[in-house]
């Protein structure tokens, strides 16, 4: 075999080798679907624990006539944290929080639900809350709220029914009603005694 071959050849075996750049990005698919997997089965894990959670605290939250607004846990290293926030009408103090958090914790620690160490807090929501999860937005129900859509425009109102496809806010007596799938960022606007600056609605 001349050399004319052997360098044909090898030629056609660079030619049929697949490049590094899509050697690369097979690597990278391949890992994208191995960590995407292993977030789905951590957020399904932290979801179940959210659950158990809250089935614990609930009862301690009613005897003390407060409302659970969220619970978050965050898994931080060394410790954790889980954050609940609460409500009652008339607002939350800071006493009401210090001895809920006494009871939660107990009540918490009998159930065992959390093997590692953790710190827990306890807040009200506060004044102008961001508004995500249907939980969130069926508290603020009957409250002032201020909501942004597609495309830049801002609504202000009192929010006065929630439901999976739309908001709907009293905006001085005429009703408006919002697409929730066009909401990009909803939170709630603090009562205040002194007049409004005028907005787009």
């Amino acid at each position: 075999m001349g050399a004319s071959d052997l360098d044909a050849r090898a030629a056609a075996a660079v030619d049929a080798a697949p490049s590094i750049p899509a050697v690369l990005a097979a690597t990278c698919r391949a890992l994208i679907d191995v960590l995407g997997g292993e977030a789905c089965a951590i957020s399904r894990l932290v979801g179940e624990l959210l659950v158990q959670i809250e089935e614990v605290v609930q009862p301690v939250l009613r005897d003390h006539g407060l409302t659970l607004v969220d619970l978050e846990w965050r898994a931080h290293r060394p410790r954790g944290v889980l954050r609940l926030f609460v409500d009652k009408p008339g607002g939350v103090g800071i006493e009401d929080c210090r001895r809920v958090s006494r009871e939660v914790g107990d009540a918490l620690d009998a159930a065992a639900l959390i093997e590692e160490g953790y710190d827990l807090e306890v807040s009200s929501p506060g004044l102008d809350r961001q508004l995500r999860k249907d939980r969130e937005f069926r508290w603020a129900l009957g409250k002032r709220v201020q909501c942004w859509v597609s495309g830049g425009a801002e609504f202000r109102g009192r929010l006065v029914d929630v439901d999976a496809a739309r908001l709907t806010l009293d905006h001085d007596g005429e009703r408006v009603e919002l697409e929730r799938g066009r909401v990009t960022k909803a939170k709630l606007e603090a009562e205040v005694p002194w007049p409004r600056r005028p907005s787009g609605l």
